[in-house]
């Protein structure tokens, strides 16, 4: 029997401690992508019939949605910032019917027990796409209480119990194409507007080889490395068509040396005509600029560099395993080979006056085309929460946007605020990519 299926993506939420209590505009997105996450794990349902509704491209009302249409499973996926909105519209559904309720995405990878609560009936923990499958497959055989590795079945009041998924199991390496023709009539929305690029979102690998200690992202694969097949991302670059620009959406699309420069020869070989937008590390710039240069060739238009921090003692804390000096030289030889950069950079609740002068002359004194800048956020999950958790002041996780300090600052809190608003001004009045 076919079941009718919708998966969500909440829309965009989160609240500003320094616009509501001091008036200070912060940081506002400037680009919202597709749901990638939902169009993979649609690609693994046939036959069922899935709808993507994306709350973010568009401004549906749930309800009213249900109140017209009436699947039989609900998921969503919610990042950390998002649980709370999430939880609000789970409940909504469950008012709307008696359809099963899923939870999944990086929050309830990363701490599940937030969602051990009604109205959801099952989480899935860590990556979905198998394992959402086979909780499909089980419900439509109207099992009960199924016992798939990956999900828990919820239950208030009590502790989760589940089975960790073990992705040595499971091929990631060639899987059905995403169904990115669910996101059609959005399709407009994923644009980087003020640059006139069509961004599209492929995946070429799932999780990270590195342990950072406020990165959540390990906990979606076990702390495992998942490559997909070179063939696999070639086909997928195919169904995007009208994307000339496309984003990797991998923690580190060089986190396997080996599949990079296999990708590149893939990419190559299929003269995709496409530019590319990656995630790499500056000590693999700095170690592979070969790589980087036959990436170029291919048509990467820009990296993402995680640099966090300026201060080596710093970099330490965050167990970043890298070192002021190569963020220096990996810009050098990305510019050499005229690649963009965006530059993530770390803002720590501790910092005082110095500090924020010391990275505002950082940023302008260094070629950096598009600084991003976050405050640091111990995210439920993480290394970082479980040595902070004592420290934090802030427990509302709409606030967890990391452009919020829940933990207390160093300086006064609304100066600390002002130097960030600035910093954020002076990075945009650069930014180009």
């Amino acid at each position: 029997m076919s079941m009718d299926i919708l998966l969500v993506n909440p829309p965009n939420c989160g609240r500003s401690i320094p616009e509501e209590r001091y008036g200070i505009d912060s940081f506002r997105q400037i680009f919202r992508g597709e749901p990638l996450a939902l169009e993979v794990l649609a690609g693994n349902l046939a036959p069922h019939q899935v709808t993507i509704l994306d709350l973010k491209a568009s401004s549906f009302d749930l309800a009213d949605y249900l109140s017209r249409h009436h699947p039989d499973i609900i998921a969503f996926t919610a990042m950390t910032c998002e649980a709370n909105t999430v939880v609000a519209l789970a409940q909504t559904a469950r008012r709307c019917g008696d359809a099963v309720i899923v939870i999944g995405g990086i929050h309830a990878s990363a701490d599940p027990e937030f969602f051990n609560r009604a109205p959801f009936d099952f989480i899935v923990i860590g990556l979905g796409e198998f394992s959402f499958a086979e909780l499909v497959a089980a419900l439509e055989r109207d099992e009960t209480a199924p016992e798939i590795p990956g999900v828990a079945a919820t239950c208030p009041g009590a502790p989760l119990r589940w089975q960790p998924r073990d992705y040595r199991r499971d091929n990631y390496g060639n899987t059905p194409p995403p169904r990115y023709d669910l996101v059609r009539h959005y399709r407009d929305s994923y644009v980087i507007r003020n640059l006139n690029i069509a961004m599209g979102y492929v995946v070429s690998a799932f999780g990270c080889p590195y342990r950072c200690s406020f990165c959540s992202i390990s906990a979606q694969t076990g702390g495992r490395y998942l490559t997909r097949d070179c063939a696999t991302v070639v086909r997928d670059l195919s169904l995007l068509p009208d994307s000339s620009f496309i984003r990797l959406v991998d923690a580190n699309t060089f986190g396997s040396l080996a599949h990079a420069e296999e990708l590149c020869r893939a990419i190559a070989a299929a003269d995709a005509g496409k530019q590319y937008l990656l995630d790499v590390r500056a000590d693999t710039v700095v170690r592979q600029p070969h790589l980087l240069e036959q990436w170029r060739d291919i048509g990467l238009r820009a990296v993402v560099i995680g640099f966090e921090e300026i201060d080596d003692t710093r970099l330490q804390a965050m167990n970043k395993s890298a070192a002021a000096r190569l963020n220096s030289e990996a810009l050098d030889i990305l510019h050499q080979l005229g690649i963009s950069v965006i530059g993530d950079f770390i803002v720590d609740p501790e910092y005082t006056e110095c500090d924020f002068d010391r990275l505002h002359d950082y940023i302008g004194t260094h070629a950096i085309d598009l600084p991003m800048i976050t405050i640091m956020t111990p995210l439920p999950g993480t290394q970082l929460y479980r040595q902070m958790c004592g420290e934090i002041t802030e427990h509302n996780l709409d606030y967890y946007t990391l452009t919020n300090a829940v933990t207390r600052t160093r300086l006064e809190e609304k100066r600390f605020y002002t130097r960030y608003a600035q910093l954020i001004r002076h990075c945009h009045s650069r930014a180009s990519i």
